[in-house]
């Protein structure tokens, strides 16, 4: 069948909510602290809580359709099949209905919804083993349904049961996988060479213990459809970039460059790095937490993507304001419905995007002069020694120090200059590049200025709240002023907190008061305070703030609120946001040379 990404996504919540559960929405992008990841990287996720036992508002019948995403691949996109940001379509059974049911819905929404042959489904059970039996009563379910006895096949643990790993008490249980031909027409297709998944349902009925599993008293059903791969699927498309979630984009990028999308090569490629990149920043920037490209956390992240795709728009011959034209299209075509608050936040998206991209355009260039000056020299180097010995094996690697003078003069991630090596059959000498990195951070302290005059001045209830504040407010300015603005100094009592940071000009009205609403929002959605040690490297390789560096050791403490704040820190903290109370600042104003001061009280 025939099928827009629009339509797709209304099949399955009229199909869900017309029997009985409730469209719960899709939640933010990004990771609220809670499962310790920086982002939501499946659609079951958020809902972790509640698997596990919590009540959900909205009951115990729920569905949607959520937003995820994963950088695990990033290098990977390009080719016809790989995305950074994707869907999920989920629904849940929170102690309600189970394996009859679910087996049966999952039947009818392929077969009568989207009109799959149900001779040629296959799914895949829980083989059984010493610890759970053999989930005969799903398959029996299927076979009932009317899935052919010879297609349902039983895998082990590896392959079809969920669970926490490392975890005791908690649900865990088979899982029943749904396959589908990847050519829908040939005649008799073998699983599994000829098939693809397509989605899974997982029956959490089982509470892990320190000796195996025993029975659930309230099971529980966790679905998981991809969004992206079914649209491909339902369109008998071989390339996911061919659905209408990007024809339109593909059409402006063919537009803007001349070049044809279908003629395949580097032109291609670059085409669907930027309609990919380009989505997953509208979509973290416009996020309801929204997140601004910046040197660490989510923030580095999103800088790594954007930067790719300006790099590849250069290839493909257009400027990077084609990002921008791209966007356009994602906000008011594609995604307008299922993520209205695109479209109230398209000015802001749109402004932060441009501010990327100007400011990675005034060092790309002249970066990549100096880039390709080293690969030249280490070409000479290997063509040199050639001559003096035959028996000389090339050099491949770019040193350290090379590598980290592009990062600190010219703002190239590590990331892109390992990308830019291998496209030219080269690596990079990382521990050279941490070692280069960490004798610029020791030259960096001697002239280190405006260091925290007092910190705290006690240890109360009060002064830890205004410490903990401290890291809110940090990260807020710099995601509402920018990610340059670093502290400078801090003094707290138990009336009130002092901050000062590095800007250049005082903060307008309007930006006091974005800061403080940040603030507030991060303080209501009482996100818990995780505290954690780890070496000094490990810290700044998970990009942790180190607001002063001379006061660490090679052992640090940490501490991340969600993904919003991760700083190194003596403490101490409170354990969660919801205790501070409300934030309000009281007065900006200049301490001295390009450097502000904040005075705010918590009420």
């Amino acid at each position: 069948m025939q099928i827009t990404g629009k339509q797709l996504r209304q099949k399955w919540l009229d199909f869900y909510t017309s029997h009985g559960h409730v469209d719960i929405g899709a939640v933010s992008l990004i990771g609220d602290g809670s499962t310790g990841v920086m982002f939501n990287v499946a659609g079951m996720q958020p809902l972790m809580p509640y698997l596990l036992g919590k009540p959900h508002p909205a009951g115990k019948r729920l569905c949607n359709v959520q937003g995820c995403m994963r950088t695990v691949d990033i290098d990977s996109v390009g080719d016809a099949s790989h995305f950074t940001f994707f869907e999920m379509m989920g629904n849940w059974s929170l102690g309600d209905y189970f394996k009859k049911e679910k087996t049966a819905w999952t039947f009818e929404l392929l077969t009568s919804v989207f009109g799959l042959d149900k001779n040629k489904l296959c799914t895949t059970v829980f083989e059984g083993n010493s610890s759970a039996p053999r989930d005969e009563e799903t398959a029996s379910l299927l076979i009932g349904l009317g899935i052919k006895p010879e297609h349902v096949f039983y895998l082990p643990k590896e392959d079809n049961w969920w669970e926490l790993e490392g975890t005791v008490g908690t649900p865990c249980g088979p899982d029943n996988e749904w396959f589908y031909p990847i050519d829908a027409e040939k005649e008799n297709p073998v699983f599994p060479d000829d098939y693809v998944e397509i989605g899974n349902d997982v029956y959490m009925q089982y509470k892990k213990t320190e000796t195996g599993y025993e029975p659930l008293a309230n099971k529980n059903v966790d679905t998981g459809f991809g969004f992206d791969r079914m649209l491909l699927f339902l369109n008998g498309l071989h390339d996911a970039y061919k659905t209408d979630l990007f024809t339109a984009v593909l059409a402006k990028l063919e537009e803007l460059s001349g070049k044809k999308y279908d003629d395949g090569g580097e032109d291609q490629r670059a085409m669907r790095i930027i309609a990919d990149h380009t989505r997953t920043t509208v979509m973290l920037i416009g996020d309801k937490v929204g997140v601004l490209p910046s040197n660490v956390g989510a923030g580095y992240i999103l800088r790594r993507i954007m930067r790719r795709a300006i790099r590849w728009c250069r290839k493909l011959g257009v400027p990077s304001d084609a990002m921008l034209d791209v966007a356009k299209i994602y906000i008011h075509e594609v995604y307008n419905e299922a993520y209205p608050l695109l479209l109230e936040k398209e000015d802001y998206i749109l402004a932060e995007m441009k501010k990327e991209a100007d400011r990675f355009e005034a060092t790309l260039a002249q970066g990549m002069k100096e880039f390709e000056k080293t690969v030249q020299g280490l070409n000479r180097k290997n063509e040199f020694m050639a001559k003096q010995n035959p028996a000389y094996v090339p050099e491949t690697v770019i040193g350290g120090k090379a590598a980290f003078r592009l990062y600190d003069t010219y703002g190239f991630p590590l990331e892109l200059t390992e990308e830019l090596a291998a496209e030219g059959g080269l690596t990079v000498d990382k521990e050279g590049f941490e070692a280069a990195f960490k004798e610029h951070q020791e030259k960096s302290r001697a002239l280190e200025k405006g260091q925290a005059k007092g910190g705290l001045e006690s240890h109360s209830e009060m002064a830890v709240k205004y410490h903990t504040a401290t890291h809110l407010l940090n990260a807020a300015l710099k995601a509402v002023l920018s990610p340059d603005c670093n502290q400078k100094g801090s003094n707290i009592t138990d009336e009130r907190m002092r901050f000062d940071f590095n800007f250049e000009r005082a903060m307008t009205p309007e930006e006091v008061k974005a800061v403080e609403d940040l603030v507030n929002e991060k303080i209501k959605a009482d996100i818990p305070v995780v505290y954690k040690e780890m070496s000094l490297e490990e810290a700044r390789k998970e990009h942790f703030v180190g607001v002063f560096d001379s006061k660490y050791g090679e052992v640090v403490k940490t501490y991340s609120i969600g993904d919003f704040s991760r700083e190194m820190c003596g403490g101490p903290h409170v354990e969660h946001t919801g205790v501070l109370g409300h934030f309000h600042i009281v007065k900006e104003q200049s301490s001295s040379a390009g450097v502000r001061r904040i005075k705010a009280v918590l009420e």
